[in-house]
């Protein structure tokens, strides 16, 4: 991967371990993410990259290594309490594949992102209103949406609510996990477009955890392949999928269907692996 100078890096991850019994689902992890950088983890289920992801938000621990935000160790024995927990969560945030099941159906939009910014920001109760308005028009939505349960809203429009809850706490880096997986493929486009928006305004670093060669193709500038729980490919996304050095690598390449696809030789190709 590319060397970044350590003003530079704003995630920094150094040899993440992390086992579930036998079953290796981390095995020596490092990568780093430049400020307002973009870099995709990708692989096939099972692959370690959705844990990978979840150590660096702070759902999952590692069993060792270290996870460093604007050089700070995520991981630190210090800072246990309340104030300490959500100055962590504001450093990472983290957007899933459904986000109608991250969003409090019971409440509306507004009340979502009002509640966020009372959890992290209680001195600036009198700004939060203009807030939610700030953040709906970043994310491509208005008072309509705000007064709407989750319920009442397209997918496309969830997610971009979901979007907008993370930006609220003003993150380094976001984390998103197959973000636009379940969404129409004009959809997904409409939140690629946003995301690359949004990184172009704030500078925020984007970490993206997909199976989709595309996506990473459009929204990445750094790639690392995933298999078995350990890396087996990183470098600048448009060498390494114009010029993968790894097996795994080709056969996911090989994988994608296209004029004179063979699933046979690829199910052969993924056996011989």
């Amino acid at each position: 991967m590319t060397e970044l100078a350590n003003d530079d890096v704003v995630l920094e991850v150094t040899g993440l371990h992390r086992a579930f019994g036998s079953v290796q689902a981390c095995h020596d992890v490092s990568f780093s993410l430049a400020r307002g950088g973009s870099l995709g983890i990708v692989g096939e289920s099972g692959s370690g990259k959705t844990t990978t992801a979840r150590i660096i938000v702070g759902l999952e621990r590692a069993d060792s290594g270290s996870v460093r935000v604007r050089g700070r160790n995520r991981f630190a024995a210090a800072g246990r309490g309340r104030a300490a927990r959500l100055e962590r969560a504001r450093e990472v945030q983290m957007v899933f594949q459904d986000p109608f099941l991250s969003l409090d159906p019971r409440v509306t939009v507004g009340s979502v992102l009002r509640e966020t910014l009372r959890l992290h920001f209680p001195r600036t109760k009198g700004d939060h209103g203009r807030r939610v308005e700030e953040l709906l028009d970043q994310v491509g939505l208005g008072a309509r949406e705000a007064d709407a349960m989750p319920r009442q809203l397209s997918g496309g429009q969830r997610q971009r609510v979901a979007i907008a809850r993370a930006l609220a706490v003003e993150p380094a880096v976001l984390v998103l996990d197959e973000a636009v997986a379940a969404l129409d493929v004009s959809v997904q486009a409409q939140i690629l477009n946003l995301l690359a928006d949004i990184r172009r305004d704030t500078g925020i670093g984007y970490l993206f955890i997909t199976h989709d060669l595309g996506v990473v193709r459009c929204v990445t500038e750094e790639v690392v392949v995933m298999r078995h729980g350990a890396i087996v490919e990183a470098g600048r996304t448009a060498d390494v999928l114009a010029d993968p050095q790894h097996a795994y690598t080709r056969l996911l390449l090989d994988s994608v269907p296209r004029p004179g696809w063979n699933p046979k030789a690829i199910a052969a190709a993924r056996r011989a692996l």
